[in-house]
């Protein structure tokens, strides 16, 4: 296929937000754009396409911000932690077993970055959500933001073309990220890595996001991973009333944190939640993911906010903050006088929308048309609508 055709598609798939011509102010003082509509408005940077800011008024009419981020985006470069708030990891999200894959009986090696360099996560130490991306289009409700990934590059094949656009309808955030392989075959799989406390950290009563209560009503199976969370080939059932059961019925990230199971659930001697659980729709024949109901729920009894999210995907990535340990700090507009500024363990919940993770090592799974992109194919899309509500 040639480039031309290829960026046409880009174009047609990101023209409704270039579509709008309102004008809007540039960053403000603190590096950061803003997009809104009623009942929600959000900041984004171009270092890694990212959001780092979500403000929704609660059910007593207080506005919180109830994503994690830094105040300024000129800390985002410098901060040697880089727990990935709010970006978008690329050119493959999640992990890569040995950091290597197999396209056409070619084994590429790529750049490896965790785990003693045993593997590599969310496209290696120069990913994209470590990078600026070029701001393409900003209107009051949405921006879009574009990044050219080089042949080579962390080890990937192929030159890929990305636009990411995030959009603000009635209290509703949407996504749509595109990519666009124009050389080589190659991986692709994006998400966005949005930390969550929807209480702003605000709960006089816990700090943590244990309160929360998810439900995952299409995941009744989850991905097996290994010790270091590198998948392993097996599909495992969430049993019912089992510490991975999400979809029988909601219940707080909490819930089950006294059981002898939930340790080594996230990793060797991690206890918590970091897994990829099925989005299994199939048996209800076609469906509009728009209309079908959402692929997950978190809500909060103490703010009331509740996010209903829909997406397009087949997988969805649960990591519950046990790996935070105070050293990361909050941002001024959220908190509680008199509580340490930090991020405590369990603190947050990040929620991926996502395909089978690692499944370029996977071939049995048959998810290759989902994963492998070459100039020939079609572009890569993920949709995905985080809708708000709350609960009085």
């Amino acid at each position: 296929m040639k480039l031309s055709i290829l960026l046409s598609m880009a174009a047609a798939a990101v023209a409704p937000a270039l579509a709008q011509n309102a004008s809007t102010p540039g960053p403000d003082k603190d590096g950061k754009y803003e997009i809104s509509a009623e009942g929600i408005r959000g900041l984004f940077i171009p270092y890694g396409a990212s959001i780092t800011n979500l403000f929704i008024n609660d059910t007593h009419g207080i506005e919180r911000d109830i994503v994690l981020g830094f105040d300024n985006a000129s800390y985002y470069e410098i901060d040697p932690v880089h727990p990935h708030f709010g970006g978008v990891p690329g050119r493959y999200a999640n992990r890569i077993k040995n950091s290597t894959f197999v396209i056409d009986g070619v084994e590429y090696k790529v750049t490896p970055n965790e785990n003693n360099l045993q593997d590599t996560l969310h496209g290696g130490p120069d990913g994209w959500d470590y990078r600026n991306f070029t701001v393409v289009s900003h209107t009051t409700d949405s921006i879009t933001f574009s990044i050219v990934d080089p042949d080579g590059k962390e080890g990937f094949p192929g030159e890929v073309i990305s636009y990411i656009t995030y959009t603000m309808t009635k209290n509703t955030w949407s996504f749509k990220m595109v990519a666009l392989s124009t050389t080589k075959k190659t991986p692709i799989m994006l998400s966005s890595h949005a930390y969550w406390n929807l209480d702003g950290f605000a709960n006089p009563d816990t700090p943590t996001a244990l309160n929360h209560t998810l439900h995952l009503p299409y995941s009744g199976q989850r991905i097996g991973v290994d010790n270091i969370l590198i998948p392993d080939g097996t599909i495992l059932p969430n049993e019912k009333y089992s510490v991975n059961d999400f979809w029988s019925a909601p219940k707080q990230l909490g819930a089950n944190h006294s059981a002898p199971e939930i340790l080594g659930n996230c990793g060797f001697n991690c206890s918590g939640y970091d897994n990829a659980y099925l989005v299994n729709r199939g048996q209800n024949g076609p469906y509009d993911w728009r209309n079908s109901g959402p692929v997950a729920t978190l809500a909060s009894e103490f703010s009331g906010i509740q996010v209903d999210i829909f997406s397009d995907q087949d997988a969805f990535q649960v990591y519950s903050c046990p790996g935070q340990n105070g050293s990361l700090p909050i941002k001024s507009t959220q908190g509680l006088e008199g509580r340490k500024r930090v991020v405590e363990k369990y603190g947050c919940v990040v929620m991926e929308v996502e395909d089978w993770i690692d499944a370029i090592n996977h071939p049995e799974w048959q998810r290759e048309k989902k994963h492998i992109f070459g100039p020939e194919d079609g572009a890569y899309v993920l949709e995905a609508a985080y809708v708000f509500s709350v609960n009085k």
